[in-house]
């Protein structure tokens, strides 16, 4: 067998397995994108009683792994083999194997989109150090997305670990170096930072949350401050323009509020794979 044909079989195998345990990450990501925002409500109701002198209210243990998983509909738990991803909500043709009732078809679309980014990932990033990093850094993107999209939160408890990480994989050198990541940091939140007050000065209103500071930071920890504008570009641009066309077809006002974090994750994933590229074509060289 030749180096050649090796090399074709290697990646394949790269492909295949990144794809693969993309699905089942996917599985652990609906989960999170579930139960977050119920275990910081409930984290919130715990705060606000202590700071009134009450005790909490009390409830069942509730986190990423307790109680199992069970159909929303007539509480059966969901089984091992009716948690294969995507396979089993096919063969249950989206429906409970209990109950019957309908099974979103977000979780197997969740599942999907965690496989295809790693094998993306995968493809772009080959064998290596920062292949794992990308994957912590997309899979996390994709869960705030979700998040964002259901509750409009950008929870703290992802954003800022994400930001602590990618400065620890740039401090390496996995994607820039440390400068470039800590910069980026900064600059990202300003940046958001910054539109936020004149956009509430001008219109006395709020445009954003503080937690698309926070993602914008840990992208540009991620990316550095280079190729922050690309995320930037990309994430306005789409947000300007799905944005319009979702209150037009939904036929809102101008009040109606947009998550804008699933943008800033597009445009992270995006500047994260062909910043670099882009910022070279746009200056002919890559800023030091």
């Amino acid at each position: 067998m030749d180096t050649l044909t090796l090399l074709r079989e290697s990646s394949a195998w790269l492909l295949a397995t990144a794809g693969v345990v993309g699905l089942c990450v996917g599985s652990f990501l609906n989960v999170v994108i579930h139960r977050l925002p119920r275990m910081m409500e409930a984290q919130w109701k715990a705060e606000c009683a202590a700071l009134d002198g009450r005790e909490p209210p009390p409830g069942p243990v509730f986190n990423l792994m307790t109680p199992r998983s069970r159909c929303p509909s007539c509480g059966t738990p969901i089984g091992a083999l009716q948690n294969v991803p995507v396979v089993s909500w096919i063969a249950l043709r989206g429906r409970c194997a209990a109950c019957r009732a309908p099974i979103s078809a977000r979780y197997p679309a969740v599942e999907l989109a965690a496989g295809a980014l790693a094998v993306l990932l995968a493809w772009h990033f080959g064998y290596s150090a920062a292949l794992l990093g990308a994957l912590a850094y997309g899979w996390a993107l994709l869960a705030l997305t979700f998040i964002d999209l259901d509750t409009q939160l950008l929870p703290d408890d992802i954003t800022l670990p994400l930001l602590w990480l990618g400065l620890l994989a740039n401090a390496a050198g996995l994607f820039t170096d440390l400068r470039s990541a800590v910069l980026g940091a900064a600059a990202g939140y300003l940046v958001l930072w910054a539109v936020y007050w004149a956009f509430r000065i001008l219109a006395k209103k709020e445009g954003m949350g503080y937690g698309d500071f926070k993602l914008l930071a840990a992208i540009g920890a991620w990316t550095g401050w280079q190729v922050l504008p690309v995320a930037i570009l990309v994430a306005a641009g789409l947000g300007a323009v799905i944005g319009s066309a979702a209150l037009w077809l939904a036929r809102k006002g101008t009040d109606t509020r947009i998550p804008f974090g699933p943008y800033l994750a597009l445009g992270g994933i995006v500047a994260l794979l062909w910043g670099r590229a882009a910022v070279v074509a746009w200056l002919g060289q890559f800023p030091g």
